[in-house]
């Protein structure tokens, strides 16, 4: 079967997805996913991603935060990184792949913890770390303000 391709010639998935971004056969009705060439800024990929997550949609606050990730400067990818890596080891623990939500949440925690002497954007740096040990619930992006 042949790939479905951009305009560029680049491989794009066109199939449908579920809520957990798994594939569906070609017809079926699925959830929207973002746009291949999503733009944001640092504030709105955060905004938005936590907004997924509070919705139980972490592979689609993965796209958003990839997106995040392309276009972060240098200094700053492999936190995107990170933080992306963390919304898909969501995404395998809701799909029931406990072993790859383990290796992809340490992953994730060891990228964001390098950015604890200057945490960017009020991110919760200390915080994504220990949620990435401990694997459950829903990280929140940044610090409370009390």
């Amino acid at each position: 079967m042949e790939r479905d391709r951009d305009e560029a010639g680049r491989a794009r998935n066109a199939r449908p997805r579920d809520g957990l971004g798994r594939p569906l056969p070609r017809g079926a009705e699925g959830v929207p996913t973002m746009p291949d060439d999503l733009r944001v800024t640092p504030a709105e990929a955060l905004e938005q991603a936590q907004w997924l997550l509070d919705e139980d949609r972490p592979f689609h606050a993965h796209e958003v935060l990839e997106a995040a990730w392309k276009a972060a400067p240098d200094a700053e990818r492999e936190l995107w990184r990170g933080l992306a890596q963390l919304a898909v080891g969501l995404t395998h623990a809701r799909r029931g792949n406990s072993t790859g939500a383990e290796r992809l949440l340490q992953r994730a925690g060891e990228r964001i913890a390098q950015y604890r002497a200057d945490p960017p954007y009020d991110i919760d740096i200390d915080g994504l770390v220990a949620f990435c040990a401990a694997g459950a619930g829903t990280p929140r992006f940044r610090r409370s303000r009390a």
